[in-house]
């Protein structure tokens, strides 16, 4: 009986995403009703991945999150110049050197190889 009930206890704490494409973000950002539905599904969940951005959405999105949810801790990670402005935007950044070059690690707070 015990074993049902940690069972039951770890599947209440799986950690959720959501992950979203530009071509999503475009229409999100288009409409107040469906960023208002985006934002409010963003809260239930533990992270929001974003991927096949422009570099505007990537800042956007930061910014999006960071107005509705003030007292949320935001996270950048990004490899090159085109994440620099995400970076900058998100309470914390992360750098990754390499073959993207090293505007991203210089923008960032933290740096990894």
């Amino acid at each position: 009986m015990n074993k049902v009930k940690e069972n039951a206890k770890l599947q209440d704490k799986k950690k959720q995403a959501i992950v979203v494409a530009g071509s999503s973000l475009t229409d999100i950002s288009g409409s107040s009703e469906l960023e208002a539905t985006f934002l409010e599904a963003s809260d239930s969940v533990d992270v929001v991945l974003a991927c096949r951005v422009s570099p505007k959405q990537k800042a956007d999105i930061v910014n999006m999150i960071r107005s509705r949810f003030p007292k949320k801790v935001t996270l950048a990670i990004g490899d090159g110049a085109n994440d620099v402005n995400m970076i900058l935007q998100a309470h914390v950044g992360v750098g990754i050197l390499g073959r993207e070059g090293q505007q991203a690690a210089r923008s960032a707070d933290y740096a990894i190889g």
